[in-house]
């Protein structure tokens, strides 16, 4: 039985936070130990049901004593704990993680869950710690050639995983009515109220394109209920935005959802505008599995995961016309035409992204860093 510890900072809705709780069921199902070093947060609960043990540790600080006293803290947990691969998920993190696996001669991996910007030499230098793994994950083949063009990585150590989705969860025919409902009154949706749900699952900040998102709402003719289904700090400049545009009821903030397929199955259609690209675009996956279109903007991991005019729509990032312009379109598919599309995202979904492709995958990533294979 071999223990693997993974780092994130925290343990809150998002990507890289649900893929370590995938990675602690898989560890668990397998026999091995799963431990996680965080600060912990919502997901605390599926950590533990996944049979994954939380230690937590103030892992999101930038502070370089911080970052070195975490390096001396996990140093001592791959002692104790008899830790024989370290798996890191953000950069922060990452360093103390590095200089712990390092010094204990553990073997050290990365994930690279997002396409970072890295604009100055100083950044990029910070954000290249996560092309130093012994083996480098990327969520897409776009990531592995960003990693190889940004930090000259050997692409001999670069395996291309992509975030999967569980089919098992994301199943609409699982979602009851009930559960549609409760979503609906989770948005802030009257009962009896029949306007079309637009969804954008993501965290409240800059570049997930919700002000793109609201800008497009303003030219739309339909009349639509708009969703930011997700927390985080930028929630008062989108809501000054949407009072701006005159959108004001149109546009809900029901904060953090705990039901997604639910959530989904609730929508009429779903966004991923995002204005810088993303890694994979996971939202993007999962709404085409629960046989919802959706609309993502054309760059990053998007590319691989929406078939465009197949299981939704690709269109320029930070156009907020040619948005406007497809989510038209989207709403006014007959619902033949709809639960066409719906089934072809899921059926490429189910073929491409699942949840256990990519458990499978990393274990044996595991198992070649132990020589186990």
């Amino acid at each position: 039985m071999a223990t693997v510890l993974q780092v994130i900072p925290a343990l809150n809705a998002g990507g890289a936070e649900r893929t370590t709780i995938e990675m602690a069921e898989a560890l668990s199902a397998n026999g091995w130990r799963a431990l996680v070093v965080s600060e912990g947060g919502e997901l605390e609960g599926a950590l533990a049901a996944a049979g994954g043990v939380l230690v937590p540790m103030p892992v999101r600080s930038k502070n370089p004593a911080v970052l070195w006293a975490n390096s001396r803290r996990i140093r001592r947990l791959i002692d104790e704990e008899g830790v024989d691969i370290v798996h890191a998920r953000s950069r922060a993190p990452a360093w103390s993680a590095l200089w712990a696996a390092r010094a204990a001669g553990a073997p050290f991996i990365t994930t690279y869950h997002g396409a970072y910007s890295g604009r100055s030499k100083l950044k990029r230098w910070y954000n290249g710690v996560m092309a130093r793994g012994d083996v480098v994950i990327a969520n897409s083949s776009y990531m592995r050639d960003r990693i190889i063009e940004r930090h000259d990585a050997d692409p001999n150590r670069i395996r291309v995983i992509p975030r999967g989705v569980d089919l098992d969860k994301f199943d609409p025919d699982i979602v009851t009515p009930a559960r549609i409902a409760a979503a609906r009154e989770a948005f802030g949706v009257a009962p009896g109220d029949d306007r079309p749900i637009i969804l954008l699952p993501a965290r409240l900040t800059f570049w997930k394109g919700h002000e793109v998102a609201l800008r497009a709402l303003a030219e739309l003719d339909v009349d639509a209920h708009l969703v930011f289904a997700g927390d985080g700090d930028g929630g008062d400049a989108i809501l000054e935005i949407a009072a701006e545009l005159g959108l004001g009821p149109r546009v809900l903030f029901p904060g953090y959802v705990a039901d997604m397929p639910a959530a989904y199955a609730a929508a009429d259609l779903a966004l991923a505008p995002s204005t810088l690209p993303e890694a994979f675009g996971r939202t993007a996956a999962e709404a085409q599995a629960m046989g919802v279109p959706v609309i993502a903007a054309a760059h990053g991991g998007a590319l691989e995961v929406v078939a465009d005019g197949v299981t939704g729509w690709l269109v320029p990032p930070g156009d907020a016309d040619k948005l406007s312009a497809a989510i038209g379109r989207a709403l006014a598919l007959s619902p033949e035409q709809k639960a066409a599309m719906g089934a072809a995202g899921r059926t490429r979904i189910a073929s491409l992204y699942t949840a256990r492709a990519l458990q499978d995958a990393t274990m044996r990533v595991y198992q070649e860093v132990l020589g186990l294979r």
